[in-house]
């Protein structure tokens, strides 16, 4: 399927693992937002929850595919990233280059929880 820039008709945000100190200087975890992009968003079919099952991801979840457009910044995103939205956290199973020309988009497969949200 064809990409059309007019389809990303839906804002996440990429968010990245980071370091901050508490009140008592002590190092915490932490999710910093890298950006807001636009994005296409397409449920994944039952089919392939099942091949994720057979992975290993035991539990009730929905698979979505964003696609956003192709940046230094959305090429750099790897599974230990997340995005946000509708404010809800999606965990990124994989990301990939499509075949829609060099550089033009990149498409981001990520589950949450079905239960949260």
């Amino acid at each position: 399927m064809t990409v059309n820039v007019s389809q990303l008709d839906r804002k996440i945000t990429l968010q990245r693992a980071g370091m901050a100190a508490n009140a008592f200087n002590e190092e915490i975890g932490t999710w910093q937002d890298l950006s807001t992009v636009w994005a296409r968003r397409r449920d994944a079919s039952d089919s392939q929850k099942i091949e994720l099952l057979a992975a290993g991801q035991v539990g009730s979840f929905r698979v979505s595919r964003f696609t956003v457009r192709s940046s230094i910044l959305t090429r750099s995103i790897t599974p230990v990233d997340r995005i946000l939205h509708d404010g809800v956290v999606w965990q990124i199973n994989g990301v990939k280059e499509l075949d829609e020309g060099r550089h033009r988009f990149i498409e981001i497969t990520a589950s949450r929880d079905a239960d949260n949200g």
